[in-house]
């Protein structure tokens, strides 16, 4: 689940592969970055915000910033030459980066851009706080959700502009720990601050390895209290996990640990 721990550690993939080397190639294969030629650009360091990939490069005095998004199903893989790219098929190519040792593919990505490394605040910065970023303020992601009081926390917690890199585990599991209804309206929602701690302590907790665990277990079907578990019991007191829909996105939730406010 591309959510922000696994963009963190894509971007260490692609810093281990491609960071102090010049690029002998980039093929673009969408069409308004079909004229981009990074051919002789250094990778300075690969970044990330949120869900956001930034791989900044230079060239002379230029700097610009390669900007993607992985949403549900993109992922950058890196190879050596001559190895076969397996990942996903050929035709959800989006971009190809070549060093005289290395091979990044980027494939099925979203919002691909490359704008001037100055410019990237035009790209993030409407986001809130990064949970896993060095400059995490705890405060300010109060703050902004605290400025939605009507909005279900459960949705307020997906809203990247006020704290970004949460994706729909982490809402489930979060809220579970926390023991809140993900219906329940921000104003409404028993110690907010201790509610995104929790969210904040799951994500850095898996920074590091691609599997996601929120109960200590990394065994298979092991590794969440709620996600992903519809009509099992629930790890606490053996009540069915539930899944509805709630705007857009689906929500898993235990009825018994995470009872609705009276009124």
């Amino acid at each position: 689940m591309p959510e922000g721990d696994t963009v963190w550690m894509t971007a260490r993939v692609l810093e281990t592969g491609l960071a102090g080397k010049q690029l002998t190639a980039a093929d673009f294969r969408v069409p308004r970055l079909a004229t981009v030629d990074l051919a002789g650009w250094t990778v300075v360091e690969s970044a990330c915000y949120g869900k956001h990939l930034l791989l900044r490069l230079s060239k002379d005095s230029r700097a610009v910033t390669l900007h993607s998004h992985l949403r549900m199903d993109g992922m950058w893989r890196v190879y050596a030459p001559g190895e076969r790219w397996g990942a996903r098929p050929r035709h959800t190519i989006r971009v190809v980066l070549k060093t005289e040792d290395t091979v990044a593919v980027g494939f099925h990505l979203h919002e691909l851009s490359v704008v001037r490394t100055a410019d990237e605040k035009q790209l993030i910065g409407h986001l809130g706080p990064d949970l896993i970023g060095p400059q995490w303020d705890l405060l300010e992601a109060v703050s902004r959700l605290n400025s939605h009081p009507d909005q279900a926390i459960a949705e307020a917690l997906l809203d990247q502009r006020n704290l970004a890199g949460i994706g729909n585990l982490y809402k489930a599991e979060s809220l579970f720990v926390h023991g809140t209804w993900p219906w329940t309206p921000v104003r409404q929602v028993a110690d907010l601050p201790g509610l995104v701690t929790i969210a904040q302590r799951q994500l850095d907790t898996n920074l590091g390895r691609w599997t996601q665990s929120t109960t200590g277990s990394l065994l298979k079907g092991e590794a969440t209290f709620v996600y992903g578990r519809k009509g099992r019991p629930c790890r606490r007191c053996g009540t069915p996990i539930r899944l509805d829909e709630q705007g857009d996105r689906i929500t898993y939730w235990c009825p018994q640990c995470q009872p609705q406010p009276a009124g």
